[in-house]
């Protein structure tokens, strides 16, 4: 036996106390430590005040960046409870910022619905906080309370008075933690906007104060989810009078749904449990989607709109469909930490029937509008059956599958996806330099030639003859929409390398758009990157220097000085030679690449519709907005 294992006995089994299981595997808390597991930071704190708010004691929440980049969140609700804790015989305050799991939302009546993180979101921030500071308004007073990385630096004190009631969490993120401090306002903004959809009548302050980044937004919707699904679709022509909206509440539970269709080919539901974001769908979304189906088959048929033996299938039912779903309930039941699946088997039925009792009703009361729609679903149901030949079609003729790689693929030596990433090339030129300069062993090159198919306008069928977007399924090898299959993907990264000028930016945003449009899996599985090809170069004394911002640029400059120094600004690749895209963007060990996330589903699919849509006015307003945020531009 080896000595190792003799000496394994109880004193090598540690137990972590208090909050150092947080900061020992913060993933496991808050999903990850970079610029994703920061800003969830900001939601648990903003979920506290939400449950105040469902649970009818606060109208107001206030979001505040300070200038030293801390977060301020502060509500108007009943505040943190300050009394001594007849069992810790600490604060209720304390308590609850320094122990998992202590709180409200656990059967002692605090709240009846609530979001948070099961009730840890306090006491993990301030874990993964270099220092936390709680200010409660009660009772006439003010109580605070200080912590460094978790740890009470003294009892809550009385500190004043005030007129005020609730809570003040004040917090600085820790960077022995996290990857970044940043907080990116546009997360903020985005994520507290919806927080307003989902709560009617809630008013929402966000606030920066940073130097040079100074911004304000408000959120209040008297409409709710109902003034979401109008939001979605301000870009694009809607099928229906007006948004339908369906409230039912049974017992302890309510359902809320809001639904609208437009003439667009892609279908686009949210789903919510107790305010959070349900990314993986679950049980109530798996009711919404059959109630949809049933609802719309069973009028179609009574109606005589189709014969009895025809059926309309879901993809058909859902084409051009936007629809928020939003449930709440005592007890939520979630498939992982981070809360993205709903579990609760009761909560499909029920849905189920909300959807097919509140919509049957609104067909019933128009039937002219209820026959369009049935109209459009057929027409779906036709697209969809001849992309179905379509691709049955290409597939026998061998053009999507993977033993017939296109001919302008520069593949690489390595059959182990894992070890192997794709670059797709702008243009032949720079298709030639990047097959010069890649290590063959690992890196393949697929040029592409002028921009591919803006697939925001077109049906599945028409995208399929596209020569550049064929060379690219076929590359890629794990099929497309309903064929999507992961295990089939023959590169780990596709990696999109484009000119840094105004007709890259375009081509990469066509890459994207059908990328999120119909392979969608392989961006939410993480496979998609964005190279960063340098925009400067300074050459001194016949040595090369490589900057990517103007921030480097200056700092170049600072370094080197700027006499005797000669500059470069890149505008496409085909201005480097091999060597030198090698050694800037493609060397695996020195080269920077931008990893494109679902972080925010409903963000990128306004964006797609606003940029790649049929609504120029919306475009116009986009480019006048964020003019200000280009600083270089080359026509």
């Amino acid at each position: 036996m080896a000595e190792d294992e003799l000496k394994y006995d109880s004193s090598q089994i540690q137990v972590l106390e208090g909050l150092e299981p947080v900061r020992k595997r913060p993933g496991m808390y808050i999903g990850s430590t970079d610029t994703r597991g920061l800003h969830h930071l900001v939601i648990e704190i903003v979920d506290n005040s939400v449950d105040e708010a469902l649970a009818g004691y606060c109208t107001e929440i206030d979001v505040e960046v300070g200038v030293d980049g801390s977060i301020a969140v502060t509500d108007n609700g009943r505040g943190i409870p300050i009394d001594i804790h007849p069992k810790e015989g600490i604060s209720a305050v304390e308590l609850v910022l320094t122990k998992l799991h202590a709180g409200g939302k656990f059967g002692g009546g605090g709240y009846k619905v609530s979001g948070g993180l099961h009730g840890v979101g306090l006491s993990v921030v301030n874990a993964l906080s270099e220092w936390l500071e709680v200010e409660i308004y009660k009772n006439g007073k003010i109580y605070r309370q200080r912590y460094n990385r978790g740890v009470p630096q003294r009892a809550l004190a009385e500190v004043g008075v005030t007129d005020k009631r609730g809570t003040k969490v004040t917090f600085y993120p820790d960077e022995e933690i996290f990857e970044t401090l940043d907080f990116d306002y546009d997360v903020l903004r985005t994520r507290l906007r919806e927080v307003a959809y989902l709560n009617k009548g809630i008013m929402i302050h966000l606030k920066d104060f940073r130097v040079g980044r100074e911004h304000s937004d408000d959120f209040h919707f008297e409409g709710g989810i109902l003034d979401y699904v109008n939001y979605l679709n301000r870009a694009k022509e809607t099928l229906l009078p007006q948004a339908v909206y369906i409230d039912k509440k049974i017992e302890n539970c309510e359902v809320e749904i809001a639904m609208q269709y437009n003439d667009s080919y892609n279908e686009v539901i949210y789903s919510y449990a107790n305010n959070i974001n349900t990314e993986e769908g679950g049980t109530h979304l798996v009711g919404f989607k059959n109630g949809i189906t049933k609802v719309i088959n069973d009028y179609a048929h009574s109606a005589n709109i189709i014969k009895d033996e025809e059926k309309l299938s879901g993809d058909d039912v859902r084409e051009g469909l936007v629809a928020i779903v939003s449930v709440k309930l005592e007890e939520p039941q979630f498939e992982g930490q981070t809360k993205t699946k709903l579990g609760n088997s009761e909560m499909r039925p029920l849905v189920e029937k909300t959807v097919g009792d509140g919509f049957g009703t609104y067909l019933e009361e128009n039937p002219k509008v209820a026959r369009e729609l049935i109209l459009k679903c057929i027409t779906a149901q036709r697209a969809r059956e001849a992309a179905r030949n379509a691709r049955e079609l290409t597939r026998r003729k061998g053009v999507l599958e993977s033993t017939t790689l296109p001919g302008k693929l520069a593949d690489c030596v390595d059959r182990n996806p894992k070890n192997c990433e794709i670059f797709l090339v702008e243009g032949d030129s720079a298709g030639g330099t990047a097959k010069q300069g890649r290590d063959r062993r690992y890196q393949a090159i697929l040029p592409l030639r002028g921009k591919i198919l803006n697939v925001e306008k077109t049906r599945l069928a028409k995208v399929l003859e596209n020569a550049e977007i064929k060379a690219m399924i076929t590359a890629f090898g794990c099929g497309i929409g309903e064929d999507f299959d992961e295990s089939k993907l023959r590169y780990d990264k596709i990696i999109c390398m484009t000119d840094a000028d105004v007709d890259g930016s375009h081509i990469r945003l066509l890459l994207l758009t059908f990328f999120f449009r119909y392979m969608k899996p392989l961006i939410e599985l993480g496979h998609v990157y964005i190279a960063q090809p340098p925009l400067y170069k300074l050459t001194k004394n016949k040595k090369d220097y490589y900057y990517y911002s103007d921030k480097e640029l200056e700092e170049g400059f600072e370094q080197l000085g700027r006499k005797g120094t000669e500059l470069q600004r890149y505008k496409g690749l085909g201005e480097m030679n091999a060597t030198q895209l090698r050694d800037t963007t493609m060397n695996m060990q020195d080269r920077t690449l931008l990893q494109v996330t679902m972080e925010d589903a409903a963000l990128a699919d306004e964006l797609f519709t606003i940029l790649m849509g049929e609504v120029p006015e919306m475009r116009r307003q986009f480019i006048e907005e964020n003019a200000t945020l280009v600083k270089d531009l080359d026509i």
